[in-house]
């Protein structure tokens, strides 16, 4: 019974996550492309019809993951006074950092511009390039840095790291989700 309670905070810290990050990954790897081919007279309806509810499960997903994210932090660490005296709980910490970091882009450039995108959709306006251009940037920095942030959470459990092999690993996996995010979106885009 000792077990039931983290149990279900990592259940619903994977649930969350798994929505959250799924829909990041389609927005950069599918939307980002499907929307540039789109005539611009039809990305209206799309925006209208997809991105809206894309957004709604996207925005929420994020603060729930993290919210489970804190809880399940202080319960099997944190509460015990475990916030960076071992390898696990730097791994955890690490990779908590980085998820609120993700979920903060989210709240304050992502979805304030999206918003603001949908909005101008509604009215049958343009959207300010800007807007886009600031919650692609954001976006893509996500994408960035959700590589070293599942691999610290993975990590922390089954193979903790020093900060040494937190800073390399980190700073490996980010380089390799930049690689995937910019062959995707640019240099071999009509591949995908």
């Amino acid at each position: 019974m000792d077990n039931l309670v983290p149990l279900l905070l990592r259940w619903l810290h994977i649930l969350f996550g798994i929505v959250w990050i799924g829909l990041l990954y389609y927005l950069n790897l599918v939307n980002v492309r499907m929307m540039a081919s789109l005539d611009a007279g039809a990305r209206p309806a799309v925006i209208q019809n997809n991105l809206r509810r894309v957004m709604a499960w996207f925005r929420h997903a994020s603060w729930l993951t993290v919210l489970m994210g804190l809880i399940l932090a202080y319960y099997l660490y944190w509460g015990y006074g475990r916030f960076a005296d071992d390898n696990g709980a730097k791994t955890i910490l690490m990779g908590g950092i980085l998820g609120i970091i993700m979920m903060l882009n989210v709240w304050g450039f992502i979805w304030p511009n999206q918003k603001r995108i949908i909005a101008a959709a509604q009215a049958g306006q343009p959207p300010d390039p800007s807007w886009g251009r600031i919650a692609l940037y954001a976006s893509r920095t996500n994408f960035t840095l959700s590589f070293p942030m599942l691999l610290y959470m993975g990590a922390a459990s089954h193979a903790p790291m020093d900060w040494p092999m937190i800073v390399i690993s980190g700073l490996i996996t980010a380089a390799i989700g930049l690689v995937v995010l910019f062959s995707v979106q640019k240099w071999a885009a009509t591949s995908f």
